[in-house]
């Protein structure tokens, strides 16, 4: 599933190519056609994104288009090109000089800003917000017995954080996946969200999630780049049994509430 990062960058590419035009919106699949017709020949009026949520203002209505991409959806930004596979494009939005074709989302709908706000109240704080605040994580974190690498994937704690980031930054800050929230310190979320704040941005500029400091680079340990769809130099996110960079402890993985877990039984033995 696309992290909170790929929306964000969504927004700004959308952005850039279509704020201020009249845009043609078609659903060629047909399951977004009656909105698409509502929109087709609005002017595109801005992109927004919070967590791995995506909304898009078209028109003068003041109704909005919430895009989730879910596990498989994909949003692709392009130049001009024909029409291809309609049976899959669930959403066009085109002008002369620039496409944006949407296919397999979880969520594709018409809101009203009432029902955009209800999708953003549920969430936690979004990492990449500027004035996203930590400490509504900590509350929800303090209170629950429930291990960390569980609570970093509910977004209501952290909103756009998925399994990269959860498994990266329990590496980066050494701690074992299966602590329980209630024993974390303040001290020790602080330096969680800390990294989210940190990382996240950096990935919405470079398109890619890169989290292993600079002695542990490939130039600096002489090893090849990793290659990997995903892109980005990582510690242990789908490096298992590959040695940790860090300890040379071969990387552990598991199932976990339905997601590969990744971690270090050496270097994240803390609690």
């Amino acid at each position: 599933m696309p992290e909170g990062h790929v929306t964000h960058r969504l927004a700004r590419e959308l952005e850039a190519v279509f704020a201020g035009r009249s845009v043609r919106v078609t659903s060629p699949q047909g399951r977004f056609a009656a909105s698409a017709g509502l929109l087709d020949g609005g002017r595109f009026a801005g992109a927004d994104a919070y967590g791995k949520n995506l909304f898009l203002a078209i028109g003068e209505s003041g109704a909005l288009i919430h895009i989730h991409l879910g596990l498989i959806g994909k949003l692709r930004v392009d130049g001009p090109r024909p029409l291809l596979n309609p049976e899959t494009l669930r959403l066009r939005i085109e002008t002369a000089d620039h496409v944006a074709e949407l296919r397999g989302p979880q969520t594709c709908a018409l809101i009203t800003p009432a029902e955009q706000d209800a999708v953003v109240g549920a969430l936690g704080p979004d990492p990449l917000r500027p004035a996203a605040d930590g400490e509504r994580g900590w509350a929800r974190v303090s209170r629950s017995e429930r291990p960390v690498a569980s609570l970093l994937m509910d977004q209501r704690v952290a909103a756009g954080v998925g399994n990269i980031y959860r498994c990266e930054v329990l590496f980066r800050q050494r701690l074992n996946p299966m602590t329980p929230g209630s024993q974390l310190s303040h001290r020790r979320w602080g330096r969680i969200w800390s990294d989210f704040v940190e990382l996240m941005p950096q990935a919405v500029l470079d398109g890619r999630i890169d989290t292993v400091l600079e002695p542990h680079t490939p130039e600096a340990m002489g090893r090849p780049p990793r290659v990997d769809r995903h892109g980005g130099e990582v510690y242990v996110y789908r490096r298992p049994g590959m040695p940790c960079l860090v300890c040379g402890q071969r990387v552990r993985a598991r199932e976990f509430e339905g997601r590969n877990l990744y971690w270090c039984g050496r270097c994240q033995r803390s609690r």
